[in-house]
């Protein structure tokens, strides 16, 4: 593991990041590091136990949260969404999508609850940031503005529904809002808030002691500051401890509102490798597990979404590799990153969990150096 402290120590040093926890394990053998400070303050050493803000790693979570659904008996993957979610029963598709958010079609069939998980609903963000149907949705999704400051989920909802599809579902893989819409349908088809329902289904079972969408006052002193580039080197703060996580949002994200611990993340990631089961204790299936770490997208469809998924394949909630690009990728290995600084996969083959989190965000969808050089560490 000293390689691995290298790598982290070395970005740390050199003002990257203010901190950062990595963590490796195989079976029981599990190696953590923990460099440098829970802020630029260095009020705090960072600590195997810090609270990060994880982002789009809620997007696996959240995945395995709606599939607990289906296997109840709730939700089935060929359902109409409209059926727990009458906003969504007949949205419209723009005839091309570079073209305008008036001319538009209808749908050719309705959204699916296996749409949503594997992200082909229409919905969602393209490579072509410029297209006109994705501006629009962006006006909706505005991941600039303050988790405090989003609208309630029926609100948000109602205003999705009123942006055209850029495809017709089951066409494309988008990123994004269908992990945020996961959560509404959720919630719903549960009868519970969204939080309530993580942390009765997932959270508790997998002991996942310190994951919701806030953070109360007798753990805030393991909670990191979130900072991000300043374009001249340095880092400019976004939110500290005492910010926008100190009470769950009128919006519980599905698709980015989550923070944890290395250790929460450890737990899910042995609940996958096991088939749905960690400790004695079953979340899911195996059969879900599978259809949530294997590749739903065809190649087209990962061609298209080259600037997320770099060739890629999606499962449901994360990403499946299926080409060796790079050192690190091993046909099979499932995970995300997040917009904070964080990534987590799973590699199947040889049972092992790799984990970073660090409190800068990213600049866009390319992941930074640090997290390629921790990639190349821990393959």
């Amino acid at each position: 593991m000293s390689a691995l402290h290298d790598v982290l120590r070395r970005h740390v040093d050199d003002g990257t990041v203010p901190g950062a926890v990595g963590l490796v394990a195989r079976g029981d053998d599990v190696e953590v590091v923990a460099v440098g400070s829970v802020d630029t303050a260095g009020s705090a050493p960072m600590a195997r136990d810090t609270l990060f803000r994880i982002a789009s790693l809620t997007k696996p979570v959240m995945a395995a949260a709606v599939l607990t659904l289906v296997e109840d008996g709730v939700l089935a993957l060929a359902d109409p969404v409209a059926k727990w979610l009458p906003e969504l029963a007949e949205p419209v598709v723009v005839r091309d999508p570079a073209g305008p958010v008036d001319d538009v079609v209808p749908l050719a069939r309705p959204i699916t609850v296996e749409d949503l998980l594997s992200s082909r609903t229409g919905w969602g963000f393209a490579a072509d940031f410029s297209l006109p149907a994705v501006r629009a949705l962006t006006e909706v999704q505005d991941h600039g503005r303050p988790v405090q400051d989003w609208p309630e989920p029926d609100v948000w909802l109602e205003r999705l529904a009123r942006v055209p599809l850029l495809h017709q579902p089951g066409e494309a893989w988008l990123y994004d809002t269908s992990s945020d819409v996961q959560g509404i349908l959720a919630a719903r088809a549960s009868g519970r808030a969204l939080p309530e329902f993580l942390a009765e289904r997932v959270f508790g079972p997998l002991g996942m002691r310190d994951t919701a969408f806030e953070v109360p006052a007798e753990k805030r002193d393991r909670f990191t500051s979130l900072y991000r580039p300043d374009g001249t080197g340095g880092l400019e703060p976004v939110d500290g401890p005492d910010g926008d996580w100190t009470r769950t949002p009128a919006f519980p994200s599905g698709g980015g509102g989550l923070v944890a611990t290395a250790d929460d993340l450890l737990a899910f990631a042995r609940m996958l490798l096991g088939g749905g089961a960690a400790d004695g204790r079953r979340l899911l299936g195996p059969e879900s597990v599978r259809r949530m770490t294997t590749d739903h997208l065809t190649r087209g469809q990962r061609e298209r979404a080259g600037l997320f998924l770099n060739g890629q394949g999606w499962g449901y909630g994360g990403a499946v590799d299926i080409a060796p690009a790079e050192p690190w990728n091993v046909p099979g290995r499932y995970g995300w990153v997040g917009g904070t600084g964080t990534t987590a996969h799973i590699v199947p083959a040889d049972g092992k969990v790799t984990v970073l989190l660090t409190q800068v965000s990213m600049t866009n969808p390319t992941p930074p150096p640090l997290m390629r050089a921790f990639w190349r560490a821990t393959a």
